[in-house]
């Protein structure tokens, strides 16, 4: 699953947005992706979007699994799935091996605590970060367990599963545990396949890859032995462009504070984003530029940041447009 790149960059992935498209136009945008010479595609994965202005909110997996069928290359997964409040690990560890069967060696899983717009709206519950990190790590075991074919008979503290998969996965199933704070990346260099967390969090926040480091040691793994994946905003275009995208995007600077990350209601969500958040600040660490070569130094700084796979995000309405100038004027100086 790790392709081939020049030296200096990073694997470059395509964000499907299911907040801002409709499943078809996503499954489209994920085929035109393929075809600009892109690695991989992410899905996000919730039961609402965070504003009401971004106006949809598809099931990921349907998209994943029709992707199965209309690409042949392209890696995919959901950046990110939480698989223990909405969802129970078992039916996530189903699912994903059922895409790994449809797509063998192209499937990886993004896991996180949740939000409480996507857990607790959806009926599936809440919790605090000790039971959401405690229940995402058991959410694993039990994922990972089945994964293996064999009879799991498994007393948890929040599940007990007993039965198995009689369609396990065909190859290995990479679990990358998102984290936006040092916590959760301590976290996911123990317990995960990979890391993922935004590129602002990698560019600067020293104490997340400290604690990032400590977890891989911890987990008995060589610092740089393991993937880093980063969400990357950026705008082809300039202000005027920017402001437009950003609008539907504004809580993105306090995603992960109160009042939004454990707030169920996306209307309220929006107007604390609309009061707290200047419309500048919610694109200014986005690349916005129309020039190739801006683009390319971002991917490469962040590859020297020790991203192993940048996400690229462009919340413009024009993705065919979007997707084409990376493939023509940007990737080919990322590819051996």
């Amino acid at each position: 699953m790790t392709p081939l790149v020049a030296a200096g960059y990073p694997a470059i992935y395509y964000v499907l947005a299911h907040e801002q498209f409709t499943v078809p136009q996503l499954i489209e945008q994920g085929v035109a992706a393929e075809t600009a010479g892109f690695s991989g595609v992410w899905t996000s994965d919730h039961f609402q979007p965070w504003q009401p202005n971004e106006g949809h909110s598809g099931l990921a997996w349907m998209t994943l699994a029709a992707l199965t069928q209309r690409t042949s290359r392209i890696t995919f997964g959901t950046g990110v799935t939480c698989p223990s409040f909405r969802y129970r690990p078992a039916i996530v560890a189903q699912a994903w091996a059922t895409l790994n069967r449809l797509a063998p060696g192209r499937v990886f899983l993004g896991v996180g605590t949740g939000e409480k717009i996507n857990e607790g709206a959806a009926g599936g519950g809440w919790g605090g970060y000790r039971e959401r990190s405690d229940r995402l790590l058991e959410a694993i075991d039990i994922m990972r367990k089945l994964w293996t074919g064999e009879e799991v008979d498994l007393q948890g503290e929040f599940w007990s599963v007993r039965g198995k998969l009689y369609d396990p996965p065909v190859s290995k199933i990479p679990v990358y545990i998102a984290a936006g704070g040092p916590k959760s990346a301590m976290l996911a260099g123990i317990y995960g396949d990979g890391l993922i967390t935004s590129a602002s969090q990698l560019l600067n926040r020293g104490d997340l890859r400290d604690a990032w480091n400590k977890g891989l040691l911890e987990g008995g793994r060589e610092i740089g032995s393991k993937p880093i994946m980063v969400e990357h905003w950026a705008v082809v275009g300039g202000d005027e462009e920017a402001r437009t995208a950003a609008r539907k995007w504004r809580f993105i600077p306090r995603a992960w504070e109160s009042g939004y990350y454990d707030n169920m209601d996306p209307s309220s969500i929006q107007a604390n984003a609309e009061r707290e958040v200047p419309l500048e600040s919610a694109y200014k660490e986005w690349v916005v530029s129309e020039s190739p070569e801006d683009h390319i130094r971002a991917f490469r700084k962040l590859s020297d940041a020790g991203a192993t796979v940048v996400v690229v995000h462009v919340a413009m309405e024009d993705q065919a447009r979007v997707i084409d100038f990376f493939g023509d004027r940007v990737l080919p100086a990322t590819k051996s």
